[in-house]
C-alpha cells in the first residue's frame, strides 16, 4: 500500500502555521482543527509558499515546560528545526514511512510531491491501514 492510497480516504484540507506565529495561535490552531500537528510554512523568495517543518503538541509541551506561560508567546520558529524537513512523497510505501517515523522518532510526515504539500500522514493512519490489511488478510 502507498501513501497515496491512505491520502485518498482523508480530507484535502491541511492545515498549516507560519514560522512567526505564536505557540499559543498553533495551539488554538490545533485544537480547533482537532489535530496534534501542523505544517510549517514560510514564504521563501525563491521558492515560494514553502513547507519547512512540523509543529506537534510535543512542542507545545515543550514551550511551557521550560519556559513557563511565557512560552505560549514564543514564535513557533523558535522551536522547529528547519534544518532537515523529513517527508514522504504519495509514490512511498507506508513501510518506507513506518520506517522513517520509527528512525526520526516523529508521529506526522508532510507528504510532498513535485515540491507541492499535498497532505499529511500520521503514524495512526499508517497504523489503521495495517490493521485494515491483516483483517483483510484473516
Amino acid at each position: 500500500m502507498k501513501v497515496g492510497d491512505i491520502l485518498r480516504n482523508k480530507t484535502a484540507r491541511v492545515v498549516t502555521v507560519r514560522m512567526n506565529e505564536t505557540v499559543g495561535v498553533a495551539a488554538q490552531l490545533m485544537r480547533a482543527s482537532n489535530i496534534s500537528a501542523l505544517v510549517v510554512k514560510d514564504v521563501v523568495r525563491t521558492e515560494g509558499n514553502t513547507a519547512v517543518g512540523m509543529f506537534t503538541e510535543r512542542d507545545v509541551v515543550r514551550a511551557i515546560a521550560e519556559h513557563g506561560a511565557a512560552g505560549v508567546t514564543m514564535k513557533v520558529s523558535q522551536l522547529v528545526s528547519v534544518q532537515r524537513l523529513v517527508s514522504c512523497s504519495t509514490s512511498d510505501s507506508l513501510e518506507h514511512v513506518r520506517h522513517l517515523m520509527n528512525v526520526h522518532h516523529i508521529r506526522h510526515l508532510p507528504v510532498i510531491d513535485d515540491f507541492a504539500l499535498i497532505g499529511v500522514i500520521s503514524m495512526r493512519d499508517v497504523s489503521a491501514a495495517f490493521d485494515h490489511a491483516t483483517a483483510a488478510a484473516a
